[in-house]
């Protein structure tokens, strides 16, 4: 089986998506996870000349790919500006340059001014300055999938001089997003077959959606490395995502990658933390609902004979298979989540808990797994049903002082009550709690988000989600309310309530 590359552009491309910017610290971090543990073959990491601050972001980089014998997986984009460019990368300790070369006539004419001839000079000045510093030239063919349909001569006469410069691989650019399957599977193997000693690479993007699908066609017609970016991040609407490619390969395909699968929601949950940009929860292979069957037949058939199952399992992903309840759940919904949560109830008990389900999913009340684990204690008769219960409170809130929480807990028959500060009234309110229960006992808040439905006015309705872990047990729950502390209260008793769950 023959390997693809990838090179994933997500601190380059991926940076130019509004309101994305990373830190010095933050891109090494995502460049260290990229190829320690997902395993790309290739990382683009900026554009130079960008910053001083840049330079030094990127000469950090590249100590660490130095010590780490990583040197020749960093890439950065330069332009055809004398050497200025190709200056400022072995300025920053890089050694392989991926050049911006115009693919199209339109774009060269429009933009540089220049004709074919001119510009292929130009580009050999670059080439001429790498090849005397010892460094790699990689050429971008910008807008190329507009030049084989409008100016296909310019192409051509493109990648022969960049042959006869001794150009490392000619990257070919979807600028626009303007591809679908038959025209990239066809204009690569249109020049696959007239330069078969050149290695070819495909940047896609999503303008269409239909990045992934390009990028497929494009392997089948005879490139060897593709370009994608975490979540795909990208200018517009975004570049080919790093996950849905590989999992479409392996899967669809007669190639394999070197991608670790297993890292994949992982890198994806490090680069949605770190760029601030919110994943749908339906985004192919590492969305939070993508593992989750909706549909009480086809939980039902899942029991059966893993019916509604397709190759992307879970497991592939270091995910769960999670069955969601709602209206639309069966009996098999409920019975494949307490199999999960390793809880037993009998016929009737089964029967209370779907009817409690149903009634909250019609108040628009979003559940999980660990919801029903809060659901059981609610309806049915068990001493947890009553385990912890919020008595009284009161908050304190003031110009000069510190938020003051006072909470009042029933648990079992007794009662016990604490107060305390803290730098907000939330946190006052988690600070009595662990003088309740003693700071080593609580699960660590990991994560915590705000849902209000668009258009809501100051009485709309809060979801408070929180996300809790405690040793290798990672849960969340949910509370709501009117008023957004009162929720996260509320999301946080149903957390103390599932101590059998995490203790």
């Amino acid at each position: 089986m023959k390997t693809i590359q990838f090179m994933d552009t997500t601190l380059r491309d991926g940076e130019q998506t509004e309101g994305v910017s990373f830190t010095a610290e933050e891109k090494l971090a995502i460049v260290e996870y990229l190829l320690e543990k997902v395993n790309v073959d290739a990382i683009e990491v900026t554009s130079a000349k960008i910053s001083d601050s840049e330079l030094v972001s990127v000469s950090k980089i590249m100590e660490w790919a130095k010590e780490n014998n990583r040197l020749d997986k960093i890439e950065v984009l330069g332009f055809v500006d004398g050497t200025a460019s190709a200056q400022w990368i072995h300025d920053a300790g890089c050694r392989v340059i991926n050049l911006l070369t115009k693919g199209s006539l339109r774009h060269l004419k429009g933009q540089l001014r220049k004709s074919s001839e001119e510009h292929a000079a130009d580009i050999q000045k670059v080439f001429e300055f790498a090849k005397e510093n010892g460094m790699t030239v990689n050429a971008y063919l910008e807008d190329w999938s507009n030049g084989m349909k409008d100016s296909k001569e310019h192409v051509l006469f493109m990648v022969k001089k960049l042959q006869e410069f001794g150009v490392n691989r000619v990257m070919l650019a979807d600028t626009l997003g303007v591809l679908d399957y038959e025209r990239t599977y066809a204009y690569v193997t249109e020049l696959v077959k007239k330069f078969p000693t050149i290695t070819f690479d495909f940047h896609g993007h999503n303008d269409y959606e239909l990045a992934t699908a390009n990028s497929m066609a494009a392997v089948k017609a005879g490139v060897t490395r593709l370009h994608t970016t975490v979540n795909g991040l990208g200018e517009r609407a975004g570049n080919t995502k790093l996950a849905s490619a590989v999992a479409a390969l392996n899967d669809l395909s007669d190639f394999k990658t070197h991608v670790n699968e297993k890292e994949l929601i992982n890198v994806s949950n490090l680069v949605e933390s770190i760029s601030g940009l919110r994943l749908a929860a339906t985004t192919p292979v590492v969305g939070k609902n993508v593992y989750t069957q909706g549909c009480g037949v086809h939980a039902d058939g899942d029991r059966k004979d893993n019916l509604y199952h397709n190759p992307l399992t879970p497991e592939r992903f270091g995910s769960e298979r999670r069955y969601s309840l709602g209206k639309t759940s069966g009996m098999a919904s409920v019975e494949q989540n307490l199999e999960q949560l390793g809880v037993t109830l009998d016929k009737d008990q089964k029967k209370k808990v779907l009817e409690r389900i149903k009634e909250l999913a019609h108040k628009k009340q979003n559940m999980s797994k660990e919801d029903l684990h809060y659901i059981i204690t609610d309806v049915i008769e068990t001493p947890e049903s009553r385990k912890i219960e919020l008595v009284d409170y009161d908050f304190r809130l003031t110009h000069s002082g510190s938020p003051e929480a006072r909470v009042k807990l029933r648990i079992h028959a007794g009662e016990e009550e604490a107060t305390a500060t803290g730098s907000g009234q939330y946190d006052a309110f988690m600070n009595a709690l662990r003088k309740i229960f003693g700071p080593k006992k609580l699960p660590e808040l990991v994560d915590y988000s705000l849902i209000i439905p668009p258009g809501g006015k100051t009485s709309a309705l809060v979801e408070t989600v929180i996300k809790w872990q405690k040793g290798d047990k990672v849960f969340r729950t949910r509370g709501l309310d009117s008023d957004q502390l009162l929720a996260a209260i509320k999301a946080t008793i149903k957390m103390l309530n599932m101590g059998s769950y995490w203790e």
